[in-house]
């Protein structure tokens, strides 16, 4: 398996999937860990920013659909 060499801010995935990013967020927090590819990164000031692997957007899109067809 390839290291992971690049990840999405939440920003961008929201971007990404037209989706807002307060769901995206909630169903990641609720939902996902590291090993399904969602990570925190830290900043300055301990600043804390949610990102995915290109593995992890996946998983948050079959999240997304399961949220849909539960509606």
């Amino acid at each position: 398996m390839a290291a992971i060499s690049y990840v999405f801010t939440l920003s961008r995935v929201a971007q990404m999937l037209g989706e807002p990013e307060d769901l995206l967020y909630d169903l990641a927090t609720n939902n996902m860990e590291p090993k399904d590819g969602c990570l925190r990164v830290l900043g300055p000031n301990d600043e804390c920013v949610m990102a995915f692997t290109p593995f992890g957007i996946e998983n948050l899109k079959e999240l997304l659909s399961d949220l849909k067809e539960t509606r």
